[in-house]
C-alpha cells in the first residue's frame, strides 16, 4: 500500500501495541456501521485459502461466514484473493451469485446471511506466497453498501493492513501462528498430518480434509480437531490413474 491515508494511519495508531488488534479493529468497523454489519478479516497465502488465518469474527455472522469458506473453499473472500479486487455480493439469492457459489450461496443464506462484501486490502509488489489481507461484510438482508459504508470499511481495512505491516513478518509454514493466533489453527496442524500420513502434499491434504468433512456434514475444525488432538485416521483417498 503507498501513501496511506491519514484516516487510516490514525485508526491504526489507535492499535498498535494491543492484545489482539484485529479483533479490536473488527468491533470498531462494526460500530462505525452502527452494527449493520458483522466483520470478517482474513489473512491468505493463497486465493484457495489452502493456508488461511481469520483474524477476528465480530458479530454473529462473521464467525459463521468466515468458516463457510474455509469449510467450502469457495466464496466472496476466495474470489477477492483470486481476483484482486473488491467482490460486492448485495443478494446471495440472486440466480448469478448462487451459480457463481452455488453451495456457499445456500449454506450461508441457511445462517441468515443474505449479503456479503469482500475487500482485498493488501497489493503491490510482493515476494511469492505474499499474504493476502480481506476484510469481509456479512448482512442478514440484501441491499447494496452505500458510499459512506463502503468508504468507512475501507478505512478500516486500510489500517488493518497497516497493522499487519508493522507486524513481524511470518515464514510462509508460519502463516496460522502469524499476527493473532487463530481459530482454525488446528486446520492447518491436521493438513500437515494428513499430509505426513497419506503421503500428500498439502494442497491435496487439505482437499482430502475438506471432502470428508462435506461426505460427513461435520465441522471442518471439529474434523481437523479430532485428527490432531483425537487421533482420528481418514481413509485413504481413491487412487488415481496416472
Amino acid at each position: 500500500m503507498t501513501r496511506p491515508r491519514a484516516e487510516a494511519v490514525a485508526l491504526a495508531s489507535r492499535h498498535v501495541g494491543r492484545p489482539h488488534p484485529a479483533r479490536h479493529l473488527g468491533e470498531a468497523c462494526r460500530t462505525a456501521l452502527d452494527d449493520a454489519y458483522c466483520v470478517g478479516l482474513t489473512l491468505a497465502a493463497d486465493a484457495a485459502l489452502a493456508q488461511r488465518a481469520s483474524l477476528c469474527a465480530a458479530g454473529p455472522l462473521a464467525a459463521q461466514g468466515e468458516t463457510l469458506q474455509i469449510n467450502l473453499g469457495e466464496g466472496p473472500c476466495v474470489q477477492a484473493l483470486n481476483q484482486g479486487s473488491p467482490v460486492l455480493a448485495d443478494d446471495l439469492a440472486d440466480p448469478r451469485t448462487i451459480r457463481q457459489w452455488p453451495v456457499y450461496a445456500q449454506q450461508a443464506q441457511a445462517h441468515h446471511i443474505r449479503a456479503a462484501f469482500a475487500l482485498p486490502v493488501l497489493s503491490g509488489p510482493a515476494p511469492a506466497q505474499q499474504a493476502g489481507l480481506v476484510l469481509t461484510l456479512y448482512r442478514d438482508r440484501p441491499g447494496p453498501l452505500s458510499a459512506a459504508e463502503l468508504h468507512t470499511a475501507q478505512l478500516h481495512a486500510d489500517a488493518a493492513e497497516l497493522l499487519l505491516l508493522s507486524a513481524p513478518v511470518p515464514a510462509e509454514d508460519d502463516l496460522a501462528d502469524a499476527w493473532l493466533l487463530p481459530v482454525e489453527a488446528v486446520v492447518h496442524q491436521a493438513t500437515g498430518v494428513i499430509s505426513y500420513r497419506h503421503a500428500l502434499t498439502t494442497g491435496q491434504a487439505l482437499a482430502l480434509l475438506r471432502a470428508y468433512a462435506h461426505s460427513t456434514d461435520t465441522d471442518l475444525t471439529s474434523l481437523a480437531h479430532a485428527i490432531v488432538h483425537e487421533n482420528l485416521h481418514l481413509p485413504d483417498p481413491p487412487e488415481t490413474d496416472s
